[in-house]
């Protein structure tokens, strides 16, 4: 798979162009399970077939658990992520309590989370973890504590994301038992609130609905996504952007390397029409600190969006859930938890 992944990096370099590349981002499951010769090959891979800038957002997914595990069999792993050029780590921690993380079905403990990210810490000052709220059975006492043990490591970023339930999975069996409460939207939208009062209070700032930095240490890699930029994605049912179309790779491992290795691109892409274009600005720019830019709507979708937008909005700026600051539409702090259902609102449906 890692030669694979090398061969893709290189069969597609012609695609960025000059672009600079700014990010290097190892998502998209656990890639911590790879050794640090694997990171090491792929990032030189990056580096020997695009331009790269002079100090990159090089960003490495974990979870303690593999960390622990990696950590038994060589103290050196985080000092060695160093020395392959990793800057930036996003560790799953989720909580801190082991009753949550057994009703997540998570492999790490409580324990193995603090340690992970006391660890990393002497080795990293760029760190994000992900909670989570809207447990089941999770009191708000709870949740505060997780908040202030986050608080205590003095990381700089935290990502937090409401609980969802997905279709076959042990907790979707035990709440259709009725073994476990299913997820409280209120507690949910209770708790979220929780997060941000707090979090601002300690000098977070609240950039993207789900994401929180402190100054400089907001995600560069996902402000890309958030903020239309072209991004480049490798290995399998990875997705790719590039101003004007979207590619996705195929799922199956197998099909994948079968296709990589006969030099060919296992890819499926489609062009954004302007509406595309239009509600997939509405939905990401609404998330975000940056907004819904009233003139970047009129110069590059046209009147016919600015004018169809302005009278969506009237509903939710009368409810105080939507503002304008100046030509910028913005979600207010009543109307963050709600933003996703009322960026769907605002969406232009094609004419049948």
């Amino acid at each position: 798979m890692v030669l694979a992944l090398q061969k893709e990096l290189e069969l597609r370099k012609n695609e960025f162009g000059s672009e600079i590349v700014e990010t290097i981002y190892f998502g998209g499951g656990t890639p911590s399970v790879l050794t640090s010769q694997e990171i090491d090959r792929l990032i030189n891979a990056v580096y020997d077939n695009y331009q790269v800038s002079e100090n990159p957002e090089i960003t490495l997914e974990a979870n303690p658990d593999d960390l622990v595990s990696v950590r038994a069999q060589s103290r050196t792993i985080f000092a060695d992520y160093i020395d392959s050029g990793i800057n930036r780590l996003s560790i799953g921690i989720q909580s801190f309590f082991d009753d949550d993380l057994k009703l997540m079905n998570r492999a790490h403990n409580a324990q193995e989370a603090e340690n992970c990210i006391s660890e990393a810490s002497k080795k990293f000052e760029n760190i994000s973890i992900d909670l989570i709220y809207g447990i089941p059975g999770m009191e708000d006492k709870r949740w505060m504590q997780n908040i202030e043990k986050a608080l205590s490591f003095g990381i700089p970023h935290i990502s937090s994301y409401a609980l969802t339930v997905e279709p076959r999975t042990a907790l979707a069996y035990m709440i259709k038992k009725g073994e476990v409460a299913d997820v409280d939207e209120e507690d949910a939208g209770r708790q979220f609130y929780m997060l941000v009062d707090v979090l601002e209070a300690n000098g977070f700032i609240n950039y993207e609905i789900s994401n929180f930095g402190r100054e400089g240490f907001f995600s560069k890699n996902n402000s890309a996504y958030w903020q239309g930029r072209k991004y480049l994605g490798i290995g399998p049912s990875a997705h790719s952007f590039d101003g004007d179309r979207r590619s996705w790779n195929v799922r199956n491992n197998s099909k994948y390397l079968k296709a990589i290795n006969e030099g060919k691109l296992p890819m499926e892409s489609e062009i954004l029409t302007t509406t595309d274009r239009y509600n997939e600005y509405i939905m990401t720019g609404l998330r975000t600190i940056w907004g819904v830019s009233l003139k970047k709507i009129a110069s590059s979708l046209g009147a016919e969006y600015l004018d169809y937008l302005l009278m969506q909005c009237q509903e939710y700026v009368s409810q105080d859930l939507l503002m304008f600051d100046d030509d910028i539409l913005k979600a207010t702090k009543r109307g963050k938890f709600l933003v996703d259902g009322i960026a769907a609102d605002l969406f232009f449906l094609e004419k049948k």
